[in-house]
């Protein structure tokens, strides 16, 4: 059995699942495309192809690997796109919750059936329906459990907006324990420099005490404040809207003096290593193209 133990974002991983790119389904028809920045490669003619982003994710799992992760993988289902695990379940505590996501996505769930047999069902939860939420804005901190959302004006009007107020009432009530902030995101469904997807698109905490940044990924100043306050101004790396364009926010905290980052976020990854980190450089700019990343890839389980 699974004993699920996910405290935080950077406590040392022990298990983790971690997405599949075979028979991702190549590149998809407008009409399917469900963020800003894959419509802009395919019409570009730049969206990636399977046997770059294999060679990105073969080099991201060889990290796990070397540090002695235990890795699971989704069951393949053909025409699928499996890249991405992180939205489709995420772990507070010991509780597994089941994310009701966008009907696009739906099949992803039967694809880890393997894993959550292996987990007691008291440890499952799924969320109610009139409940959205995906795992990229959902990340537990200690105390606090952080949530992107988007209020109902933005939430009807956005196909990028994943997550909304009564997903946050959610995870309030599920986890009394818990001190759930939600903090509203900036959508766009046609500029990816303007559209945080998730809250880990914009932000996210390492280490013990820092967190990487990019402010107008937030909808409200008042939110921003919290955030330098709670982790202090000089304890944050702030990124710009290229960066964040880049997706120099979603990096992955094996622990929290290791993080694996993209090879290509030069200034990120020398920053992190002035500020004491160990940074495992990998391949992933092509994956980057489909609006994700590092942490977008993971589904942890178990954090010690």
């Amino acid at each position: 059995m699974i004993h699920l133990k996910i405290n935080n974002e950077t406590a040392s991983l022990a298990m983790v699942i971690v997405g599949i790119v075979k028979d991702f389904g190549g590149v998809p028809t407008l009409s399917k495309c469900i963020d800003p920045k894959s419509r802009a490669h395919i019409l570009a003619g730049t969206y990636p192809i399977e046997e770059d982003i294999r060679r990105e994710m073969d080099a991201f799992v060889a990290v796990f690997e070397k540090y002695g992760i235990k890795v699971c993988r989704p069951k393949n289902i053909k025409g699928l796109n499996q890249i991405f695990t992180r939205d489709i379940t995420f772990v507070v505590d010991d509780k597994l919750v089941i994310s009701n996501i966008i009907e696009e996505r739906k099949k992803e769930i039967n694809a880890v059936a393997d894993v959550l047999c292996q987990i007691p069902e008291k440890d499952i939860i799924k969320m109610p329906l009139i409940a959205r939420a995906e795992g990229g804005d959902v990340m537990p901190w200690n105390d606090y459990v952080f949530v992107g959302y988007s209020e109902k004006e933005d939430f009807e009007k956005y196909t990028v907006a994943r997550t909304n107020k009564a997903g946050v009432e959610f995870l309030t009530e599920t986890f009394p324990t818990k001190k759930v902030k939600g903090f509203e995101l900036n959508k766009s469904d046609d500029d990816p420099r303007e559209n945080a997807l998730h809250l880990d698109c914009c932000f996210q905490p390492i280490g013990k005490n820092m967190a990487i940044m990019y402010k107008d990924g937030f909808k409200h100043s008042a939110d921003v404040e919290f955030l330098v306050n709670y982790f202090g101004n000089e304890n944050i790396i702030k990124v710009s809207k290229e960066e964040m364009y880049n997706m120099n926010c979603n990096v992955f905290s094996i622990s929290e003096s290791v993080i694996i980052s993209e090879k290509g976020f030069t200034r990120l990854n020398t920053e992190l290593r002035k500020r004491g980190f160990t940074v495992e450089e990998v391949p992933y700019a092509e994956i980057a193209k489909m609006e994700g990343l590092l942490r977008c890839s993971t589904m942890p389980l178990i954090r010690s």
